[in-house]
Order: structure tokens, then C-alpha cells, then sequence
């Protein structure tokens, strides 16, 4: 099957779903990278292992009863909960994230699917930093989340940098590249983006979940909001967002994966025309990530 994704919401062919084998016991609190595991670690509610199990293989089996080609990393001894930071398929390529320094191991979990697929790989340069999360596809262009110059010298939460959106370009000519600044916290989940997908949502039938005190530049916000109608967008509180209630994942234009505990956006988005796939990821999400994150998509339906 040929990779191609072009954007968020066309019908899923094939997806990474992580896993929670090897993720091991609770990290000590100096290890953590993300407010959100920092606070469960604090509170002694970090995730065990076999609910990050269960939660994962389940969702797995949910897409894969819907038809969808359901792949795993290898287990190979180490954390690979969050597939979506390893790198992102845009159009028929594969781009391979720069994470942070104790994350890059979890790229070997997916060597196997780059090899059996004989799939272009673009390598980041040194100075270029990225995670998937913060890389969106849209028609036409490349949304990125990345932190200010000062903030990614400062927070460990700073996964992208404004190179990666400079590199995307002289790769990917042909698409507008759109830049939105993130707020960063190592220490409040409720200031922090860690990822652009953590505050922002764009959906199929042309709907938005925003978290608008996540951007640190209302103009980017803004010029993007001004392509949807305000009817077809809901805000997402700061509570809310530290839930990763923007953190849905789309398997067709018509039909959404979000958490079961969230009521009201559930709600708004049936209301929107939304088959919502309740989902149970309470346990996984205490690491700082959800649907999203803990999915990377190869192949989606292409739009002809």
C-alpha cells in the first residue's frame, strides 16, 4: 500500500498505533518533558503500564473493525505510546521528526514499515527541529506549530522550530506553508502547547476546534479564522485543552475518534454532523497526549 497523505480528514487507509509494551514504571520527576506527566508523576498517578495497554490495543481494534490497516512499532524496550512525533507523511513522502535527545530511540520502532514500503525519507538538517504533532496537511498547504527563538532555548516543551517550516518549503514548493507560534511551559499544562495539535483541530465537513490563548500571535490565528465561518468553530477553554480536548483524530470527513469523557465537545461536534468513536484513552493522556499523538497516519484516501 502506497503512502499518501494530503490532509487531516480523507478516509483512513492505514495508520501507526502506539503501544504500551516496554513504556516500564513511572519516570522520576527530573526526567519528565511535559507538564502533564510532571503533575501525575507529583500526584503518584502516572499511567501503569497495563491500562496504557489495554486503552492502546483497544483503539487499535476500533479502527481496525472499521477496515483500517492497523500497524504497531516494534517492541523493542522502550516508550513508543506517541507515534504521531516520529514524523509525518506528507503527499507520498515520509519526514522524519528531530526530536528531543531521550525520544529518538522510538524512531527504530517504525524502521521496519519504512523499509517494507521503500518510502522516501527526508532527513532534517541539524539545525532544523520538528515533531509531528505540530505538522498539519491541509489542501494546498502545511500548517506548522513551532516556538519563538527564545522559547526554544528555554523549554523542553519547544519541540519545533521555525527552520522546520523554512526546510518544509524548499521541499514541498508547491504548498503554502502557515506558521503559528505556540505558548510553552515546562511546568502549567494549562499554558502550555506542547504541540500544535494540543490547541487547534480543523475537521472534515469544514469545522474548527481552537484554543485561541494557545497562539502567541493572534494575527496567525486570526488570517486563519478568517476562512471559517464563526458558526463552524468552537473554543476550547484552557481547562479543556489541558484534557487535549482539541487532540480528535479524523478517520473521514464525516466521522471523528474523541475521548468518551468529553461530553460537551462531543456533543457540539454530533451536532455539527459528526459520527463521534468514543474512545477511552483517560490513562494514556495523563502522559500529555491522546488520539492524535498516539496515532501517525501512512495512507489516507487521495483526493483525485
Amino acid at each position: 500500500m502506497a503512502w499518501n497523505i494530503q490532509d487531516e480528514w480523507q478516509p483512513l487507509e492505514a495508520v501507526v498505533v502506539g503501544i504500551g509494551v516496554d513504556m516500564g514504571r513511572a519516570p522520576a520527576l527530573e526526567d519528565t518533558y511535559d507538564p502533564q506527566s510532571r503533575k501525575h508523576v507529583q500526584q503518584g498517578t502516572y499511567p501503569k503500564q497495563a491500562d496504557v495497554i489495554r486503552e492502546l490495543d483497544t483503539f487499535a481494534d476500533t479502527l481496525a473493525q472499521r477496515g483500517i490497516q492497523v500497524n504497531r512499532p516494534e517492541s523493542l524496550g522502550f516508550n513508543q505510546v506517541f507515534t504521531r512525533d516520529l514524523g509525518v507523511v506528507i503527499d507520498g513522502d515520509f519526514v522524519l521528526a528531530s526530536m528531543v535527545k531521550d525520544r529518538t530511540q522510538e524512531q527504530a520502532g517504525i524502521a521496519h514499515l519504512l523499509e517494507e514500503n521503500m518510502v522516501k525519507v527526508h532527513r532534517p538538517p541539524d539545525m532544523v527541529k520538528l515533531e509531528g504533532g505540530d505538522i498539519m496537511s491541509v489542501p494546498g498547504e502545511i500548517w506548522v506549530g513551532c516556538a519563538s527563538a527564545v522559547d526554544f532555548g528555554t523549554y523542553t516543551t519547544a519541540r519545533t522550530n521555525r527552520q522546520a517550516a523554512e526546510w518544509l518549503s524548499t521541499l514541498f514548493p508547491n504548498k503554502e506553508i502557515r506558521t503559528f507560534e505556540l505558548h510553552k511551559s515546562d511546568r502549567d499544562a494549562k499554558r502550555n502547547a506542547l504541540h500544535l495539535d494540543c490547541c487547534l483541530a480543523p475537521l472534515g465537513l469544514g469545522h474548527l476546534l481552537v484554543h485561541p490563548q494557545g497562539f502567541r500571535m493572534p494575527e496567525q490565528l486570526s488570517a486563519l479564522l478568517n476562512h471559517y465561518d464563526a458558526s463552524h468553530v468552537h473554543e476550547i477553554t484552557a481547562d479543556e485543552m489541558e484534557r487535549m480536548q482539541c487532540n480528535v483524530f479524523s478517520i473521514a470527513p464525516n466521522t471523528v475518534a474523541s475521548d468518551q469523557r468529553f461530553v460537551k465537545t462531543n456533543t457540539i461536534l454530533k451536532n455539527w454532523g459528526y459520527d463521534v468513536i468514543e474512545i477511552d484513552l483517560q490513562e494514556t493522556s495523563k502522559m500529555g497526549g491522546l488520539l492524535r499523538c498516539a496515532t501517525l497516519p501512512l495512507r489516507r484516501t487521495p483526493i483525485r
